[in-house]
């Protein structure tokens, strides 16, 4: 029985030193980092080295909150999985299994303010994210990927939103300015393929519009800017001698088109796309080959339960990922007010 599990032994490290080679093990060495999920932040997705961001948390009238200033009690919960793990081309990696589901819950608090700023109003959103559930599945036992739940890094941004552009028959145009910032506050493990932190400051502010085409008919967008810091505890994927990373920069953007079918229900499509347009620092200098990409569409709705209490519900199809998973997203957000 000795000699079968040295045998075993032997086999498995022979495996993950043919993974962790070459072209292969900076492969791996993606997959080794943190797969984001979501959030939101998303990225819920997080996902190799960027952090979490909003890839389809927002969606349906975004220029806006739905019922004037107060205070915005949101609740977001989304499910994401995926079976594939890409590389720079967009293919698969070399692992016998990509699994990666899932479970991210964001906790939002937002307030519009009364006091004006020129041609808008001061507010103030707050963000705290986690992942109740995750699991991966590498096919090797989890010698590769791991997954770690816990808070995640919290979000926090003053914004500006603009008076409306008003037309004869209501609004034409909704917007907003937020100078979002994402703390490391969140639980960060550096040998997790799923962690909820990410162990470093980043800057993502965005700006968001709706636009009436009719007054049931909108066009909403949200268009963000990421910067990040450096990371003192990089993940081991990048090896012993690395003592430091910098995730490139990125621009993601969140759309979506709805219609209203009746007074409370709206339905529409909603989508989003991330592009890293730097490359990730490793000891200071660039490692080519690991810049993010995805898309994703799917169909959408909203429904107004009253004039203080939203459900939103957007399904999301990814295509065309480059060192990301490449999945499914389901979220489901309910948005509250009151004064």
């Amino acid at each position: 029985m000795a000699r079968k599990t040295d045998a075993t032994r032997r086999t498995i490290r022979g495996i993950l030193r043919r993974y962790l080679s070459g072209r292969v093990r900076r492969r791996a060495a993606g997959a080794s980092t943190t797969l984001a999920a979501l959030l939101g932040a998303a990225e819920p997705a997080r996902a190799y080295d960027l952090p979490n961001l909003n890839l389809g948390f927002t969606s349906f009238l975004d220029g806006a909150p739905p019922s004037g200033p107060g205070w915005y009690p949101t609740q977001y919960l989304q499910v994401y999985s995926a079976g594939r793990l890409t590389d720079n081309r967009g293919r698969s990696l070399g692992l016998p299994r990509q699994d990666v589901s899932v479970l991210a819950s964001l906790t939002q608090l937002l307030y519009v303010s009364p006091v004006k700023v020129g041609p808008g109003a001061l507010g103030l959103d707050i963000i705290l994210p986690a992942i109740p559930y995750s699991s991966t599945d590498d096919g090797l036992n989890g010698a590769a990927l791991k997954a770690q739940q816990g808070f995640g890094d919290l979000l926090i941004g003053p914004f500006i939103q603009f008076d409306p552009i008003m037309g004869e028959k209501g609004p034409v145009f909704l917007g907003r300015f937020e100078a979002q910032m994402i703390l490391p506050t969140g639980r960060y493990d550096p040998t997790a393929a799923v962690t909820p932190g990410s162990n470093y400051f980043s800057f993502n502010p965005y700006v968001a519009g709706t636009l009436f085409l009719t007054p049931d008919w909108t066009v909403s967008a949200r268009f963000h800017y990421l910067w990040n810091a450096s990371n003192d505890r990089p993940n081991v994927g990048f090896g012993p001698t690395v003592f430091s990373t910098q995730a490139g920069q990125a621009l993601h953007a969140n759309f979506a088109s709805e219609y209203s079918v009746t007074k409370e229900l709206k339905l529409g499509v909603n989508g989003y796309w991330l592009q890293q347009i730097s490359d990730t620092l490793a000891n200071g200098v660039a490692v080519p080959g690991r810049r993010e990409r995805v898309f994703a569409l799917g169909p959408g709705a909203l429904w107004a339960l009253n004039k203080d209490n939203f459900l939103f519900f957007n399904a999301y199809y990814e295509f065309g990922a480059q060192n990301r998973p490449e999945g499914q997203r389901y979220t489901m957000r309910w948005v509250g007010h009151f004064n």
